[in-house]
């Protein structure tokens, strides 16, 4: 599962495919996030949040190095502390 927008580290494909996240979500995180947020520890990396109606408004958070052109995804998940408002 990879796209000429971004690439995914072995990491982020292997959850991406064990947690059932489609390849349209996260475009739509990276294209169009409801909110962004730095990593906490790594100034490298960039959090994309956005609601995902299709598995009931759970949000999807993104993390990806946006430093590098594509940008590489270096994880992703729903975020059990957030739910209908990134």
């Amino acid at each position: 599962m990879t796209s000429a927008r971004y690439e995914l580290t072995a990491h982020a494909a292997t959850v991406i495919a064990e947690r059932g996240i489609n390849a349209a979500w996260i475009e739509r995180a990276l294209t169009a996030p409801e909110r962004i947020e730095p990593d906490a520890f790594d100034a490298s990396l960039t959090h994309a949040l956005v609601r995902i109606r299709e598995r009931e408004d759970r949000v999807l958070r993104v993390i990806y190095n946006a430093l590098i052109d594509p940008p590489r995804i270096v994880t992703a998940y729903f975020d059990r502390r957030i739910r209908g408002q990134p």
